[in-house]
């Protein structure tokens, strides 16, 4: 049988290729097939491949696997994905910038469509939507919603940022999960509405408005901008370019100006918890 040419790596530029080259080399030297070790991990083959090629992270328990099926490298799988979490952090490339923004601004302005903002997500609610992202395993589902609720440690701080939230209603309304999870949702996301560092508004009604071209988040440290996260299907980008940003911010402030005040949004928030979500818990 002839075999397809395989991926060439690049081992000592990048640790995905390093780590993938590796397993290949553990896994054919021990004559085992990519079927083989997918079967132990479990995954499917392709996962193992992609691993392999250097196109895909491995998680933890991948790490561990490897271990498992070729003691003779002692160890050296999971010691290598524990001290490399710069390339294996489950946060996607594109935003690893931008969480060393979040981490130290001093004021966020978030502005959401479709979805409650990663930072601000209940733990089910987190795994109801990176769950459903394409060619996902059960491992790296675990690690990304620990890795996002991770994040809001920030939310608890002595001196948390202060918080500028606008979403639009179809947020509270569209179903992620189940009515659980919705209501445990929406109900943390009025809590965290009560809170004196805490401003977030409901933007009822609106049609067609510039929101909808794409999630934000802007991360502003004493006054200044530095940064902002744009959510789009591809994982997004960062942009801190100053024009950009200032643009950015000025439809931020857009979309405030069309929102309910705060206290009108926190009443609307309960009601939606209650009536739509809250189905005799």
């Amino acid at each position: 049988m002839t075999r397809g040419r395989k991926q060439e790596l690049s081992p000592r530029t990048s640790p995905l290729h390093f780590f993938g080259s590796e397993v290949r080399y553990a896994r054919e030297e021990a004559g085992m097939t990519q079927s083989d070790l997918g079967a132990m991990v479990p995954c499917d083959p392709s996962t193992v491949s992609r691993i392999e090629a250097g196109a895909l992270a491995p998680d933890r328990h991948f790490a561990e696997t490897c271990d498992e099926a070729f003691p003779e490298h002692n160890g050296w799988f999971t010691r290598f994905y524990v001290d490399s979490r710069d390339w294996n952090q489950p946060h996607p490339d594109s935003f690893r910038p931008f969480a060393v923004y979040e981490a130290s601004a001093t004021e966020l302005y978030m502005f959401e469509h479709s979805l409650v903002p990663g930072l601000l997500q209940t733990e089910d609610y987190a795994y109801a939507v990176l769950s459903r992202h394409p060619g996902v395993t059960e491992g790296e589902v675990a690690e990304r919603v620990a890795a996002r609720i991770e994040r809001q440690a920030i939310l608890r701080a002595d001196e948390p940022p202060m918080l500028w939230i606008v979403l639009d209603e179809a947020v509270l309304t569209r179903r992620v999960g189940n009515p659980k999870i919705m209501h445990e949702a929406v109900s943390q996301l009025a809590d965290l509405a009560r809170q004196p560092n805490v401003v977030l508004q409901i933007l009822v009604d609106s049609g067609a408005h510039v929101g909808l071209q794409g999630s934000m988040q802007i991360a502003e440290t004493a006054g200044a901008a530095m940064a902002v996260s744009l959510e789009d299907i591809a994982d997004g980008r960062i942009v801190d370019e100053p024009v950009t940003v200032a643009k950015l911010t000025t439809r931020f402030r857009w979309l405030q100006s069309e929102a309910l005040p705060a206290g009108v949004s926190l009443e609307r928030m309960e009601r939606i918890a209650e009536e739509k979500w809250n189905q005799g818990q």
